[in-house]
């Protein structure tokens, strides 16, 4: 037996416009979307209908799995209270981030991430979780062993989505010293000498690994025909070799001329959502508002602050003049679909999953106050 559920009074943003009226769920998918108000189905009094929020790149677990150096909690709850909070801020399908490659910055040894990724798909499989979760590997590209982590991958189906990275001083994210000395030396209470030996290994870890395994990694992800993202493009030769290796998300490109660059090639130029909400860029690089004023942002990523990724779309839309809140909505729902080739979800049409968010206003701040995923309410 089918079920219905029907929402009027609403406003439905739409990916070109907003419709005051009605919409209505038979089971998992979208049916029918009108204007006017019907007697029938629940009144949700003028709050708006959204798509349900699509994360791309989000480390948020991670502050569960381990809250406190050297603290690993529970597999299972630590995703669990991830979810619960992923699923409360509208978010119905997110790429949890894992991270692979040793780090002497408190990375994850070999395993921890496979056994994440297993333990992530059987709470999907048992139904204990709210949102829709995928897999993001995060590949450190400078680390000597980022290939022998991403082994444990090779088969592995909840693979969505690559991101090659490489963190090493004075290129992309830290292009001066400066920088990664203010995020590297202050954070790990380094002296002079330490600091400078600890940059003299990152660089040549980076001068030895990084390009084979980029190329490598991007070889597999071609092959496999799984989603890539690079990472803190810089300079338009970055952005050149993110075209051959046919990527489809430029992550947090660190200058304008790189994220123009991505975005006329067309790459979906991600930024993070507390990037928008704060102003700017929290290790000092280009602000997400100014690719925004530019027209070159495409996609919103919550990336440390799950609640954000519903926030900062109303920020913009309040903000910048020429985006308006159906085009803000898609940074978060249609645009990340596209990117990484999921058609069946992102918009409100008839047809495509009923995963959508009910969300009001107050004082400017977004209030979720329900979430359905593929028909159903989970929050």
């Amino acid at each position: 037996m089918s079920s219905q559920t029907v929402l009027t009074n609403a406003n439905i943003v739409l990916e070109d416009d907003i419709v005051h009226g009605t919409l209505v769920i038979e089971d998992d998918v979208i049916a029918e979307i009108g204007e006017g108000i019907s007697t029938a189905g629940e009144d949700v009094g003028g709050d708006y209908i959204v798509p349900g929020l699509i994360e791309l790149h989000t480390d948020h677990l991670e502050q569960h799995y381990a809250p406190r150096p050297g603290v690993r909690w529970p597999l299972t709850a630590a995703i669990q209270a991830h979810d619960s909070q992923i699923a409360a801020s509208g978010i119905t399908t997110v790429f949890d981030c894992l991270r692979l490659g040793s780090d002497e910055d408190g990375g994850f040894e070999k395993g921890e991430m496979r056994a994440m990724s297993e333990a992530i798909q059987e709470a999907q499989a048992e139904g204990r979780l709210r949102a829709e979760h995928r897999i993001h590997l995060r590949c450190e590209v400078s680390a000597s062993d980022v290939m022998d982590h991403f082994s444990a991958f090779e088969d592995d189906p909840g693979v969505g989505l690559i991101s090659l990275m490489d963190h090493a001083p004075g290129q992309r994210q830290f292009q001066t010293l400066d920088q990664y000395e203010l995020y590297y030396k202050t954070k790990r209470g380094l002296s002079d000498e330490e600091f400078r030996a600890f940059v003299e290994r990152r660089q040549m870890q980076s001068s030895i690994y990084a390009q084979k395994h980029r190329e490598a990694l991007a070889a597999i992800c071609a092959a496999r025909g799984i989603a890539i993202a690079s990472h803190d493009d810089a300079t338009l030769d970055h952005v050149a070799e993110a075209q051959q290796f046919n990527v489809s998300v430029a992550e947090f490109p660190t200058t304008m001329e790189a994220a123009r660059a991505s975005h006329e090639a067309g790459m979906g130029v991600l930024m993070g959502a507390p990037n928008v909400v704060r102003g700017k860029s929290h290790s000092g690089n280009i602000a997400a508002r100014t690719l925004a004023q530019e027209g070159v942002l495409d996609v919103l990523s919550s990336d440390y602050v799950p609640f954000s990724l519903i926030y900062a779309p109303f920020v913009l839309a309040d903000e910048i003049d020429h985006i308006s809140l159906p085009q803000a909505i898609a940074m978060v729902t249609a645009n990340p679909a596209r990117q990484v080739g999921l058609t069946d979800r992102g918009a409100l049409k008839p047809g495509l999953r009923a995963d959508m968010v009910r969300v009001g206003r107050q004082d400017g701040i977004p209030v979720v106050r329900q979430v359905w995923r593929e028909g159903q309410r989970v929050a």
